[in-house]
C-alpha cells in the first residue's frame, strides 16, 4: 500500500491548490480525482465554462447592438452559432483542465483516478471505473469535494428540459424561452448568455430582490440594468410545481399574495445554489462529523473531529467560491507543514460575472446597520467616468462604506466594466487596513474606470468628488 504525507481528495480549485503547496513544502502528496479530467465543477462545469459562454454572447451582443454605432458595420445577418459557442467552451476547458495535469506532474503529484472513500482515519479506497479499488494510507487528508448543484424536493430534473447549471452549459439550441428559477449567480450568469442570443428569460425568485446577499443597493441597480435588458423578473414569488409535457414545460409558482402564476417555457433552469457534496465519502469510517445541512464540521484550523483530516472549499460552511476554496487548500497545507498562516474571510470578494459585472468585499450597508456601526458613505456612478462614455459602459457606480470615525473601509461594493478585476483594489486596501482617504489620495490611472473607486473614497471623505 502507497503511504503518502498528505491525501488530497477533489480536483477543484481548492483540492489541486493544497495538493500544490504541500508538494511545494516538500510532502509526498496524492491527488484523488473521481472523474477523467482534474479541476472538479469551477474547470469543467462552472466558472471557467461559463465565463467562456458569457464572453461569446458579449461578443455576439456588441456585433448585433453596439458596433454600428462605432462605425463597424457588417454586411448581412448576423448569426449565433450556439453549436460553435459549446465548442470554444469545450476547448477553454480542455486546454484548462490539461493545464491543472502539467502542473501535477512538474510538482510530482501522484494522480489517482477514482472514487475515494476512507476505510478508516489513515486509509483511503480509491475506486477506479473499472471497479478497480487501490488502497493508499496517509498521515493527512485534505476533503476537497465540492459541491452539487441544490435541488427542490417537489422538482424532477430530467436535465433535458428541466436543467441544472450543468446542462445549461451545452444546450443543443437557443431557448425559445428560458425560466430561471433563482436570482442568484449562477441563474443571472446563464440567463444574460441566452438573453443575449436571443431568449425570452423570466427570472423566478423567492427572495424579494436578486443577489439577496450582496449589498441592496448593487440588487436594485442589477435589477434595474437587466430589466432594460428585457429580461423579466418575478420576485417574492414561491415556485410549488415544475412540470413537463413534451416539450413545454410548466411552472406555477405563487406571488407574495399568494396568487397563483403560470409559465410556459422550452427550458427551465433551477439555479437555487449548490449542496456540499460528501456522498460515498464514508465521512463516519475515519471519525469526520457532518451538520445538519451536510458540510464537514471544521475548527478555525480547518480540522475535522479526526485532527489529521482537514476539510476546505464548499464541503464546509462559507461562501461557495472557487478562490476562497483555494486561499483555504493553502492555508491547510501551511498548517501541515507546521507554519501559521490564516484567512481573513471578511476580505474574500464575491462576483456576478454579468455585464455590468458585480462585486463586493467587506460588510455590506445592511450589516453596518445591523451591528450599530457609525459609518459613512461614498458612493460615484460609472456615467461620469470619461473612460466609461468612451467605452459606452454607462451602468453602474462605486459605493465605499467607511468607519464614520475613524474612516477606516468597512466595504467596497461596485457594479460595471470590469468590477470583476476592480475590486481587487479594494481587497488590497482593505488588507492594509486603509482609509478612504487613503485611496482618495491615490493616483489612479486616467482615463479608466479605476478612477471611480478614487472618486468614491473621494465622496466618503467630506463628500469631495471631484466630477460630479
Amino acid at each position: 500500500m502507497d503511504a503518502f504525507d498528505v491525501a488530497v481528495i477533489g480536483s477543484g480549485p481548492g483540492g489541486y491548490v493544497a495538493a500544490i503547496r504541500c508538494a511545494q513544502l516538500g510532502l509526498k502528496t496524492a491527488l484523488i480525482e473521481k472523474y477523467n479530467t482534474l479541476g472538479g465543477t469551477c474547470l469543467n462545469v462552472g466558472c471557467i465554462p461559463s465565463k467562456a459562454l458569457l464572453d461569446s454572447s458579449h461578443h455576439y451582443e456588441d456585433a448585433t447592438k453596439h458596433f454600428d454605432t462605432h462605425g463597424i458595420e457588417i454586411p448581412g445577418e448576423i448569426i449565433a452559432n450556439l453549436s460553435k459557442m459549446v465548442a470554444r467552451k469545450d476547448s477553454v476547458v480542455a486546454q484548462t483542465t490539461k493545464g491543472i495535469e502539467f502542473l501535477m506532474d512538474k510538482n510530482k503529484i501522484t494522480v489517482l483516478h477514482g472514487f475515494g472513500s476512507f476505510k478508516d482515519a489513515h486509509t483511503i479506497a480509491v475506486k477506479d471505473n473499472d471497479g478497480k479499488t487501490t488502497d493508499i494510507s496517509a498521515k493527512n487528508t485534505i476533503i476537497a469535494t465540492g459541491s452539487k448543484p441544490s435541488q427542490l424536493p417537489f422538482i424532477t430534473q430530467d436535465k433535458e428540459r428541466i436543467i441544472t447549471s450543468t446542462e445549461a452549459l451545452s444546450l443543443p439550441e437557443i431557448p425559445k424561452h428560458l425560466v430561471v428559477i433563482g436570482g442568484g449567480v449562477i441563474g443571472l450568469e446563464l440567463g444574460q448568455v441566452y438573453k443575449r442570443l436571443g431568449a425570452e428569460v423570466t427570472v423566478v425568485e423567492y427572495a424579494d430582490r436578486i443577489i439577496p446577499s450582496m449589498d441592496a443597493a448593487l440588487s436594485k441597480e442589477l435589477t434595474k440594468v437587466m430589466k432594460k435588458q428585457k429580461v423579466k423578473f418575478l420576485l417574492s414569488h414561491g415556485v410549488k410545481e415544475v412540470t413537463r409535457k413534451g416539450d413545454v414545460v410548466i411552472v406555477k409558482a405563487n406571488d407574495k399574495k399568494g396568487a397563483e402564476v403560470v409559465l410556459e417555457a422550452d427550458y427551465c433552469l433551477v439555479a437555487v445554489g449548490r449542496s456540499p457534496y460528501t456522498a460515498g465519502l464514508n465521512a463516519a469510517a475515519a471519525g469526520v462529523n457532518l451538520d445538519e445541512r451536510g458540510r464537514i464540521v471544521t475548527n478555525s484550523h480547518l480540522q475535522t473531529a479526526t485532527p489529521h483530516i482537514y476539510a476546505i472549499g464548499d464541503v464546509v460552511a462559507g461562501a461557495m467560491l472557487a478562490h476562497k476554496a483555494e486561499e483555504e487548500g493553502t492555508m491547510v497545507a501551511e498548517i501541515i507543514a507546521g507554519q501559521k498562516p490564516h484567512i481573513d474571510y471578511n476580505l474574500i470578494p464575491g462576483v456576478v460575472y454579468t455585464w455590468p459585472e458585480v462585486a463586493a468585499v467587506g460588510k455590506t450597508e445592511e450589516q453596518l446597520k445591523e451591528s450599530n456601526t457609525p459609518y459613512k458613505v461614498g458612493q460615484f456612478p460609472m456615467r461620469a467616468l470619461g473612460r466609461s462614455r468612451a467605452s459606452m459602459d454607462l451602468d453602474g457606480f462605486v459605493k465605499i462604506l467607511a468607519h464614520k470615525e475613524t474612516d477606516e473601509v468597512l466595504g467596497v461594493h461596485m457594479i460595471g466594466a470590469r468590477c470583476a478585476d476592480l475590486i481587487a483594489e479594494a481587497v488590497v486596501a482593505m488588507e492594509f487596513r486603509a482609509s478612504a482617504e487613503d485611496i482618495s489620495r491615490m493616483s489612479h490611472a486616467h482615463p479608466t474606470f479605476a478612477e471611480a473607486v478614487k472618486e468614491a473614497a473621494l465622496a466618503a471623505t467630506e463628500d469631495r468628488a471631484l466630477h460630479i
